[in-house]
């Protein structure tokens, strides 16, 4: 509760009056038993209507005032609980974004999704319990002992025996529940993954006929958290049950030794009944501070994976410096080599020097797994490397602030990413203050405009989600439209191209030499004709740079740029 005694603080007033209230409440509770007690040993006993009536009138004003203030303080509860779990969720969302691609390659995408939401409820159910229930339960447990204590030293001897016994049912639920909870939301997670992974491959799976193999897996997904949950259900499960038959024999203890005790004249009727109700507020309490525990229990479990986030520190040190006004996108590679496992881990790119000239076009080529994308991930520092530097604009990139750096680069990945909205909202996420004209210009130039303007709604068009009423090249066009609009000083194409025909391809590179004229442009592509006209053309292989230089001086010197071409294009060279 220490980390987010920080979120309380800022509802303090209002928790604080919540707690008021329950403690009032709590007051209210066990004057009620005192009074019955009253009405019956001095009211009935003695035949004293009026005492009877006056003292009833206290009851029902007792209860009128308790059941005003439970009703002010649920509305008060839940306005700080949910306040409380909207500022939670909304920190969290943040850490994420600012963390580094190395500090969320720790965590699955269900598992955050998982914590966002689920493990957020749990705390903040914890929370809506603190303000109206969890409070109360040990006032009404020590004030009814305390209160029966008064009535009669002898019967209370009951409760020296009961209490010990619910402390350690309470323990035994405790120890058990909290390493079965972490259990349950693991498995959960799995679960999420699983369907996650589904919904974002149905296409895949519909075309491979892997319906029964999918359902497979989702069933041991969900058998294995149906497994894991009914173990802990099962396991705590005795656990309720053995408290009311250890207060309910403890009340059958009182009955007894009480009416002993009337049939001597040693103790009033009144008081057995008031001992009973206080034994009944025990039995109350007991069994909502073993749901405290229950609730505390999984809100642990939450919070821990809440707080995992929360602890993660950025493995990226930012700076705040500039970068020089006079330089516009120069990039130099010095001796890079860098590791997705850090400095232990197997060299994905190894001793990697070159650089990029303003205006200058270099392409990037190479085998699958050569290292290409990973290359071009250390320009906007989405990773750091391992040893050497990436200059921009003759800077290293770890000295230059994280915002600055990244508003002089524009990057198309690999994989398309559209969002849910219109096609103008897509092509002004990257820069949100476009006007059309710009808009239908960086359209133009990603030869997009005329298949949007066919579209009978034109920019208007709604994508669905992941723009899924798209064809592949319509949305590799979008998000080079999306790229060109932000007027980087850098563009960076990492194998955008793909789904593209060659003549639109070719029409793209001829539009973006219009539309910047000094833009620095980095292409990466597998097609040796997505390359063949850069200025400069550098080859990967294994992690390593083999060569760089034009077509033709690669066509003369290096063997590992042939054999791409001739398994592409053949022998005869274009």
């Amino acid at each position: 509760m220490g980390f987010f005694s920080k979120y309380l603080r800022r509802y303090s007033k209002l928790f604080s009056l919540a707690i008021a209230i329950l403690i009032f409440e709590a007051f209210c509770d066990l004057m009620l038993p005192t009074i019955i007690a009253s009405i019956i040993d001095t009211g009935i006993a003695n035949k004293d209507m009026d005492y009877v009536i006056r003292m009833g009138s206290i009851m029902l004003a007792i209860t009128a005032a308790e059941a005003a203030a439970a009703a002010s303080r649920n509305v008060i509860s839940s306005n700080v609980a949910l306040k409380f779990g909207a500022d939670l969720r909304l920190d969290l969302y943040r850490k994420i974004q600012h963390l580094s691609f190395e500090n969320l390659d720790r965590f699955e995408n269900a598992s955050l999704v998982n914590r966002l939401t689920n493990d957020i409820t749990q705390v903040q159910n914890l929370t809506i319990g603190l303000t109206r229930i969890f409070v109360k339960a040990p006032l009404l447990f020590i004030g009814s002992i305390i209160m029966a204590l008064r009535l009669n030293i002898y019967l209370s001897t009951v409760l020296f025996v009961v209490v010990p016994v619910v402390m350690i049912l309470i323990y035994v639920n405790l120890h058990i529940g909290f390493p079965l909870y972490l259990k349950v939301q693991k498995a959960l997670d799995g679960l999420n993954a699983v369907m996650r992974e589904y919904l974002s491959g149905v296409r895949v799976v519909k075309a491979f006929n892997n319906y029964a193999f999918e359902i497979s897996r989702f069933e041991r997904a969900n058998s294995e958290q149906a497994g894991i949950t009914t173990t802990s259900m099962r396991r705590m499960a005795f656990f309720i049950p053995s408290v009311f038959l250890t207060v309910n024999l403890g009340v059958l203890a009182v009955l007894w030794f009480g009416g002993v005790q009337v049939s001597s004249g040693a103790m009033q009727v009144g008081q057995i009944v008031a001992f009973v109700n206080y034994m009944t507020l025990i039995l109350f309490s007991l069994i909502m501070i073993s749901f405290i525990f229950s609730t505390f229990v999984r809100a642990k479990a939450s919070a821990d994976r809440i707080i995992e986030v929360f602890d993660q520190e950025d493995a990226m040190k930012y700076a705040r410096n500039s970068a020089p006004a006079d330089v516009k996108g120069l990039i130099e590679f010095d001796n890079v080599s860098f590791s997705y496992s850090g400095y232990c881990g197997e060299p994905v790119l190894k001793n990697i020097s070159f650089s990029c000239m303003p205006g200058e076009t270099i392409a990037i080529i190479g085998s699958t797994g050569s290292g290409k994308s990973s290359l071009i991930n250390l320009i906007p520092r989405f990773y750091d490397t391992c040893s050497g530097s990436v200059r921009v604009d003759g800077m290293d990139v770890k000295d230059i602030e994280i915002r600055e750096l990244r508003e002089k680069i524009a990057l198309v990945p690999q994989k398309t990413v559209l969002f849910t909205g219109t096609i103008l909202e897509n092509i002004k996420w990257g820069k949100r203050d476009a006007d059309m004209e710009e808009v239908i210009a960086a359209a133009a130039a990603a030869q997009a405009h005329s298949f949007v303007s066919a579209f009978p709604e034109g920019y208007e068009t709604r994508l669905g989600q992941g723009g899924v009423n798209l064809s592949g090249g319509q949305k590799q066009r979008l998000a080079i439209a999306r790229a060109l609009i932000k007027s980087p000083e850098i563009l960076i194409l990492d194998d955008c191209t793909s789904s593209v025909d060659v003549s639109t391809e070719a029409e793209i590179r001829k539009a973006l030499k219009k539309y910047f004229g000094k833009l620095t442009c980095i292409i990466v592509a597998q097609r040796i004709t997505s390359v063949i006209d850069a200025d400069r053309i550098a080859v990967l292989d294994k992690g390593e740079l083999s060569c760089i230089g034009t077509h033709s001086e690669l066509m003369d010197s290096c063997s590992v740029y042939k054999d791409i071409f001739h398994s592409q294009i053949g022998k005869e060279e274009i």
